[in-house]
């Protein structure tokens, strides 16, 4: 990450004329620009025929999304560089407030792009925060999750089924290692027949707290979630709590091994884990809901064979507890995939690697999709 700080005293006649303008102008300020250049060669083999071009599944492994189409081939190609980040970082000292705002774009999910001429994918916005002193507002990662355990993979998240990943809007305040925050009420169900129902009536907010602690070298983190599940549209006026909690570690072995794991239980948890691999709660034709209890979690160990060559082995599961109503149905119901990586760096901004994934997802009514894919990544972190 490349790092400038102006002092008051050059800081007007250099920078924008509304940051001259502004209080930053009274002030030390630090810019930071950051990111990343990546670039993916993708084969996959899905077990039912693969998703189309503009699908999820064709830039990320989701868990849910590799049914695939039986009408198409099963092994798909595909080049991409969606995965590229720029982020910008100001942090200001004001009479002795801490003041910092953090912007971070990518390509990921859009399909307005093609593959045809000219790969052109929107950026979509990432991270957009503010933080003063110990009070963060905006849109970042949820509480509930812990970005410093995720595993290394070059697969976009790398262990999916478990471990929380959602990046949200939230009002969080922290205090040493203790943080508690209110986040975006979003709730989703599954009807009858397994498919999803968003809920546009959601109105009191998530509630989130996360203890982050250390023992020696390592350091683990607990997380809770309390969360209301409402639909109040379409005929149905229903009401559920659901919860959540979540256990994660990273653990040193020897020399720089690494052992990072997650463990995670919900009753409601819903779009939080796995990537809103199953809903918070069922819905009846007629009304009821239900909440969907889940276990998930994951095991990554990383193995340093030299200064320059290290692998990843990864294992990751979900298991769904679907209510009775769910019977026979689409819905999703377990997941699980394993990958392991060789990744070499000539020099420290550089990283080039190799990763082979395997995932298997099943429904309620037995059926299921299996993914095969080979990657081949390069990477260039500023």
């Amino acid at each position: 990450m490349n790092t400038f700080k102006l002092p008051k005293t050059v800081l007007a006649p250099v920078a924008l004329a509304v940051l001259a303008a502004s209080p930053l102008a009274q002030a030390d300020t630090e810019f930071k620009f950051g990111g990343y250049v990546k670039a993916d060669l993708m084969v996959s083999d899905y077990s039912n025929g693969a998703p189309g071009d503009s699908d999820l599944s064709r830039q990320f492994y989701v868990p849910g999304t590799i049914y695939g189409d039986d009408d198409r081939a099963s092994t798909v190609t595909d080049f991409q560089a969606r995965e590229t980040r720029f982020n910008f970082t100001s942090t200001s000292d004001l009479d002795g407030h801490k003041l910092k705002f953090f912007l971070e774009l990518d390509f990921f999910t859009h399909s307005d792009g093609n593959q045809r001429v000219s790969n052109s994918y929107s950026p979509r916005l990432r991270h957009a925060t503010v933080t003063f002193d110990n009070w963060t507002a905006g849109q970042t990662w949820s509480t509930f999750q812990n970005p410093g355990a995720l595993p290394e993979a070059l697969d976009f998240v790398g262990a999916a089924e478990g471990t929380p990943f959602v990046r949200q809007g939230l009002i969080r305040y922290t205090a040493g290692g203790f943080q508690v925050a209110i986040e975006n009420p979003k709730a989703t169900f599954t009807n009858s027949s397994g498919g999803r129902v968003e809920s546009d009536s959601s109105y009191i907010p998530d509630f989130v707290a996360r203890y982050n602690f250390k023992a020696g070298d390592s350091s683990f983190s607990i997380a809770g979630l309390l969360r209301q599940l409402e639909i109040d549209e379409d005929g149905f006026d229903e009401s559920e709590t659901g919860y959540g909690v979540s256990f994660a570690g990273v653990v040193p072995v020897f020399n720089r091994d690494m052992l990072k794991f997650m463990l995670n239980y919900g009753d409601g948890a819903g779009r939080y884990i796995a990537l809103n691999f199953v809903n918070g709660a069922t819905l009846g034709d007629s009304g009821g809901a239900s909440t969907i209890s889940s276990v998930s979690g994951f095991v990554s160990y990383q193995h340093w064979w030299s200064d320059r060559w290290r692998s990843n082995i990864t294992a990751s599961a979900f298991e769904a507890d679907n209510p009775s109503l769910l019977d026979g149905t689409a819905a999703n119901e377990t997941s699980y995939s394993g990958n392991i990586n060789l990744l070499y760096s000539p020099v420290k901004p550089l990283t080039i690697g190799a990763e082979y994934l395997y995932a298997k997802n099943e429904r309620a009514n037995g059926t299921d999709g299996e993914l095969n894919r080979f990657m081949l990544s390069f990477k260039y972190a500023l």
